[in-house]
């Protein structure tokens, strides 16, 4: 009875509105779930490659812009100037993924 409640979720999760292009990630995060158990830390050191490339994906599809200007506003230290504007940039990213969660 536990594995149907964990399919049913499994299918709940595989159900929610992806970006296309991320969809090939996600197929590959939940096929490494699957095949690494019930073992959250073995689960967590095997998928870990995957589940960040997924988050990237669906960062980079929805809030594109955004992204980028923290990518390069915030890829180095710099001036008090570069660092306003990195925390600006965070907060521009933080509230566009905002706006797409339900």
């Amino acid at each position: 009875m536990r594995s149907d409640k964990r399919e049913s979720e499994s299918e709940e999760e595989a159900s929610l509105p992806l970006p296309a292009n991320c969809d090939r990630l996600f197929r590959a995060l939940t096929e490494c779930h699957r095949r690494s158990g019930t073992d959250s830390r073995r689960r967590e050191l095997q998928c870990r490659h995957l589940n960040r490339a997924l988050g990237e994906c669906v960062v980079m599809a929805l809030c594109a812009d955004e992204a980028e200007a923290v990518r390069s506003l915030c890829s180095s230290a710099g001036t008090s100037l570069k660092r306003s504007q990195c925390q600006r940039a965070q907060i521009g990213l933080s509230t566009c993924l905002s706006a797409h969660q339900q």
